[in-house]
């Protein structure tokens, strides 16, 4: 993919989280924010918003008070120099929590070369992330699946998105149980593990517009065919894999968060 479009979308991830941009309420204290969506995925069209995400501080005084405060933010549908651009925020807390739960999207965020802003700790954080992958990320990955298969079927025509969006869930997900490696790319997943021919043609389809991601019948139903038999390999892996059975970091990522909350108490 163009470097040149990777850096131009974390420039205006960095502008529309600016004080020219931002709005009102919108947390000062974030602990990151990275991208994610097709940047990450590694297929954005010339018209493909941007999607961030990440997580921020609330303060101590807040979270102890009588009042349960917002636990999420979300700036949607923002528009930064014509680009659409839509961030969600997680309070720390609440972005552990998921973390621990074997989600798949918070492993992806947090390992996102897509850095948009790191409030000091995200190396750390990432160290905290990989310890705590279990081979149960497997029904995120499943789940994923499951939901976009029906968002393609339901859809007015197939397109090559909808399509490559499979693709990506059951390579991600293959890739991590065989390896322990997050990796959301799947450019990078195809051309250095999978090498399927018709993802390299899905993806330039998909980048070069809107009109020419139109699939045809007897090309939807073969990608679909062979998206599905990627997603047949996912219970095999998971018996084999190599990861564990549960999260064996727990006491360090609740001392991370004790650490980022007492230092985020004022």
């Amino acid at each position: 993919m163009n470097r040149k479009i990777l850096e131009r979308a974390i420039e205006l991830g960095r502008k529309a989280l600016g004080p020219e941009h931002r709005p009102p309420g919108f947390p000062d204290r974030i602990v990151f924010v990275t991208i994610s969506g097709a940047h990450l995925y590694g297929f954005p069209s010339p018209d493909s918003d941007i999607d961030l995400r990440g997580a921020h501080l609330i303060p101590l005084r807040d979270l102890v008070g009588l009042r349960q405060p917002r636990e999420t933010e979300e700036i949607l549908g923002a528009r930064v120099e014509g680009v659409e651009i839509d961030c969600v925020t997680h309070e720390i807390g609440k972005y552990l929590r998921l973390l621990t739960r074997k989600n798949g999207y918070i492993l992806e965020q947090i390992l996102s070369p897509l850095v948009v802003i790191d409030g000091g700790c995200l190396e750390e954080l990432r160290t905290l992330a990989r310890g705590a992958i279990t081979r149960h990320v497997v029904h995120h990955y499943k789940g994923f699946f499951a939901t976009q298969e029906k968002l393609l079927r339901k859809g007015p025509k197939p397109m090559a998105k909808g399509v490559l969006y499979l693709y990506r869930v059951a390579m991600t997900c293959l890739h991590l149980l065989r390896t322990g490696e997050v990796e959301a790319n799947l450019m990078r997943l195809n051309e250095e593990v999978f090498r399927l021919g018709r993802v390299t043609d899905l993806v330039a389809r998909k980048v070069s517009g809107t009109e020419k991601g139109a699939l045809d019948q007897e090309e939807y139903e073969a990608a679909l065919a062979e998206a599905k038999g990627l997603e047949a390999q996912m219970d095999a892996a998971f018996a084999d894999s190599a990861l564990p059975e549960a999260v064996g970091n727990l006491a360090a990522i609740e001392d991370f968060l004790v650490r980022m909350r007492l230092q985020g108490s004022a």
